[in-house]
């Protein structure tokens, strides 16, 4: 049997609190999955989208939840993790805000002992209702 790499269980475990804060709308747990300086970044119409952690904390906040609209977490899976350094992953993955389907790809950074993630860039499909 292959022993878990640690790193990779703490990385799966703040990857997770990020998940269960966007499913709940909770942004308490959004704030200590991500680094206070992260942003998140998209392209919109052929141009950069960046959204700062706490302007993006008050967009989730003025939003319904995904668990008060009663959706379900099937979309939720984690593609990839890919550590790229002793203090440094990737993760790629799968939520979803329905009816959008989000591919997140989050880099973490290991600081004082703990993961958390510093940048998010995104892009997301509209499912068929």
């Amino acid at each position: 049997m292959t022993a878990v790499n640690p790193q990779i269980t703490d990385i799966l475990e703040i990857v997770q609190v990020y998940l269960d804060g966007l499913y709940a709308g909770d942004t308490a747990k959004l704030r200590q999955a991500f680094h206070p300086a992260s942003s998140l970044f998209a392209s919109a119409d052929g141009k950069l989208v960046q959204v700062p952690r706490e302007d993006w904390c008050k967009m989730v906040e003025g939003r319904p939840a995904p668990q008060a609209k009663g959706q379900g977490r099937e979309h939720d899976r984690i593609l990839s993790v890919d550590m790229t350094g002793p203090d440094t992953a990737m993760v790629k993955l799968n939520c979803a805000i329905l009816p959008r389907l989000f591919t997140d790809y989050l880099s973490l950074i290991r600081l004082d002992g703990r993961w958390q993630i510093i940048s998010k860039t995104y892009t997301f499909e509209t499912l068929p209702a």
